[in-house]
């Protein structure tokens, strides 16, 4: 009796381990989800159900904007254009492919804006802002936002991003990864050229005015500008 106990417990650890194997290799060849919001998981979690942003300074809003720019944002984290460790991981060993159709999913996406931020600004500050989003400095060379990012700052087609629905803390933090080099674009590197320009005053006012704004009546990307750019932009090839 003990020995045919024992026998039948190796025959069953022998079954077992089979089966688990078997498992583990329909598993592995079983196909990913078909619905793009399963495959998007990773991304929601941090970014929002469905891309809104969360409220802090990490995970902005990126839903509604162009796919293209999306995807040059996916593939900068990826190969080192842009440095944030936790992105890079996720993304690292994804292909082009892949990317292109994670941009696509958020960029068809438009969910209510986030709140408009409030605080303790000077009107002087924020006026200061304006003038800078909508017509620049022209002494300084210094084109406005809404020249490239689109009159309602929105962004265009296929390349540039819309600048409402973020933070302030945000939208500043960006400014300065493009004015000391830390964050890259496809050559010519158009926002770090207009970044170095920018004071710290500026960047405080622009962001704080774009972080007040209320969601436009169309929140959708312009189509692709019918003249040139005022300066040359790798991400939006004119």
């Amino acid at each position: 009796m003990h020995r045919r106990t024992i026998g039948s417990s190796i025959l069953f650890v022998i079954y077992a381990a089979r089966a688990c194997a078997a498992l583990a290799a329909t598993d592995a060849a079983a196909p990913m989800p078909s619905a793009m919001d399963e495959r998007v998981r990773a991304c929601t979690s941090c970014h929002g159900a469905q891309g809104q942003g969360l409220n802090n300074d990490y995970f902005p809003r990126i839903a509604g904007k162009p796919a293209d720019y999306l995807f040059n944002q996916l593939i900068s984290f990826r190969d080192g254009g842009r440095t944030y460790p936790p992105m890079g991981y996720l993304i690292a060993f994804l292909p082009d492919d892949y990317l292109r159709k994670i941009s696509a999913y958020f960029s068809a996406l438009q969910p209510p804006y986030p709140n408009a931020d409030t605080g303790n600004v000077s009107p002087a500050v924020l006026q200061y802002g304006e003038r800078l989003v909508t017509h620049g400095d022209p002494a300084r060379k210094l084109p406005a936002c809404a020249a490239c990012h689109g009159a309602r700052l929105t962004g265009v087609q296929p390349g540039i991003p819309g600048l409402l629905g973020l933070h302030a803390s945000y939208i500043a933090g960006q400014m300065g990864t493009w004015r000391s080099g830390t964050r890259h674009a496809t050559p010519p590197d158009c926002m770090h050229s207009i970044a170095i320009k920018l004071t710290d005053r500026d960047i405080t006012a622009v962001s704080s005015w774009l972080a007040r704004q209320p969601r436009p009546a169309d929140p959708t990307p312009a189509a692709t500008g019918a003249g040139p750019l005022p300066l040359a932009c790798g991400s939006q090839p004119q």
